[in-house]
């Protein structure tokens, strides 16, 4: 496994907004944890290959709109979210996904690259149980090239969000 260090001071690769968000959430030691390759982590297979982790140990950060309003939901990397459990959860009317322009306006990250906090505006946050399956999940560090490590606990909490039910069941 090969990683490069990218633009961050301190070498990481993580986006600046991502770090300086670690550095307020007193998680600044995260920083020195993300890692960047050469090709990209933009999908939950490509970051499970570079990582040489299972795919369910990847953390999705996926941005939908509930009734036009933006929601952030993390899915484990083997799972797909199932909009009609988001709808209900919320209480919405519609959920579709979020354009990419609403991704980039409401995080202030590239679709590949959104991290699991740390956005630009304060979004509502549903985190699908399937992520505390592991002891460890990766999630993206605020580019489609950097993922870091954490407890899936830890990456709930400081994410704010509401842990819920919302993964699509196979047959």
């Amino acid at each position: 496994m090969t990683t490069t260090a990218g633009p961050d001071a301190e070498g990481s690769g993580a986006h600046p907004r991502f770090a300086e968000a670690l550095r307020a959430l007193g998680l600044g030691d995260l920083v020195g944890q993300v890692r960047r390759f050469p090709d990209a982590t933009r999908t939950a297979a490509e970051a499970a290959a570079a990582i040489g982790c299972e795919l369910s140990q990847i953390c999705k950060s996926l941005i939908f709109a509930a009734d036009r309003v933006p929601v952030l939901v993390l899915m484990d990397g083997a799972s797909l979210v199932d909009l009609e459990l988001v709808r209900k959860e919320l209480g919405a009317d519609k959920v579709t996904r979020a354009k990419v322009d609403v991704v980039r306006e409401t995080t202030g990250y590239a679709i590949g690259g959104v991290p699991p906090f740390g956005h630009r505006t304060r979004t509502r946050v549903l985190a699908d149980r399937s992520l505390l399956d592991h002891d460890v999940v990766w999630a993206a560090a605020g580019t489609p090239y950097t993922v870091f490590p954490m407890a899936p606990e830890d990456l709930v909490a400081h994410a704010d969000g509401t842990l819920v039910d919302v993964r699509e069941r196979t047959a």
